[in-house]
């Protein structure tokens, strides 16, 4: 995935300062992208179904119900400079809100998408596809 990435850049990755300094919504822009990307390349490596099924599956990785829950998965993990985007991202007051999300969920996907964005406009794919896997990872049941 990540020689993929490097190809969907044409050119040069930004400096991780360089990406620091976008819109923490023009980072969750193109985050939202980059993380819905992930998840249908997941989808289609991993299950065997049509197309429609794919697209429902794909609902339920990026809802913002599920991005919020993805972040706490992933939450640890990020170090001191992701979670400064990730702040950035969650506390961008949005234009809008969908009808079917939770202000603070959504505000939440939003953080969680910045970093995402952040991520491949740096070129930093490794570190990308490390936190992706920790989110597409199957999740244990609680009973």
């Amino acid at each position: 995935m990540e020689e993929f990435l490097l190809q969907l850049h044409h050119g040069e990755a930004l400096t991780p300062m360089q990406a620091r300094q976008h819109n923490p919504l023009a980072l969750a822009y193109v985050g939202d992208t980059v993380y819905d990307l992930y998840v249908r390349t997941h989808l289609l490596k991993t299950q065997a179904v049509n197309s429609h099924r794919l697209h429902v599956l794909a609902i339920g990785y990026v809802s913002a119900h599920a991005q919020a829950a993805a972040f706490r998965r992933m939450e640890t993990l990020l170090n001191e400079d992701e979670l400064y985007i990730y702040r950035r991202g969650r506390n961008t007051k949005p234009t809008t809100v969908p009808r079917n999300a939770d202000v603070q969920e959504y505000r939440c996907a939003t953080g969680l998408e910045a970093v995402v964005g952040y991520l491949f406009l740096s070129g930093q794919y490794e570190r990308l596809s490390q936190l992706m896997e920790r989110v597409l990872a199957p999740q244990e049941k609680t009973v």
